[in-house]
């Protein structure tokens, strides 16, 4: 495949999404952020791709300039895909989602690892501040319109699947890793998310 089959088959880009295209975050990128609980953050090491979801309350993320954005690491599994990648290779994108709004706003650009105490301090939930913030300083920024959650039913109850389609995490791990865990029922490790959230 090459870029000039691809435009063969797709055709040329629209003129409104070529120019939709923006580089500072105006007041309708700040009210999408201010109410966006979820995001997904891609990362590279150069040679291989990452995906990490990030949530939290409405208004999360703060626009700390027309050009940049502050998030906060929460406690996890301390993998640190996403932050050793960045050490690395410092693009990053974006995907920023609010519940029952199908379109999504999307940020690429670079970011830098912060561990400065009093910035950490701004982002605590429960008495407990973050180890580090992640700073993104945007090179690209646009909204993406809703066809794919519209067709995923992503926000429609109708669509959800009545009972939990998967196994557990639990039982996931266990057979991936072929290792004991502490539980496999759900209510279980559902109550270790909460006590662990921050």
């Amino acid at each position: 495949m090459t870029p000039e089959k691809l435009r063969e088959l797709y055709g040329d880009v629209s003129p409104r999404a070529a120019a939709k295209e923006i580089t500072v975050f105006d007041k309708h990128c700040r009210k999408f952020i201010a109410h966006s609980t979820f995001l997904i953050l891609g990362t590279s090491n150069g040679e291989s791709l990452d995906l990490s979801p990030k949530g939290d309350p409405a208004g999360f993320v703060t626009v700390e300039s027309d050009t940049t954005l502050l998030i906060p690491d929460r406690p996890g599994n301390n993998r640190l895909d996403g932050m050793l990648n960045i050490l690395q290779c410092p693009q990053v994108a974006l995907l920023f989602l609010i519940p029952s709004v199908h379109e999504t706003l999307r940020v690429n650009g670079r970011a830098e690892i912060l561990d400065d105490a009093a910035i950490c301090k701004q982002f605590a939930m429960r008495g407990r501040a973050p180890k580090t913030v992640m700073r993104v300083i945007a090179e690209q920024i646009f909204t993406h319109c809703g066809k794919a959650p519209l067709r995923a039913g992503l926000w429609n109850p109708e669509k959800w699947s009545a009972e939990r389609p998967v196994p557990t995490l639990g039982e996931m791990i266990r057979d991936h890793a072929e290792m004991a865990v502490d539980s496999t029922d759900q209510k279980v490790i559902d109550k270790q998310y909460n006590d662990t959230l921050y």
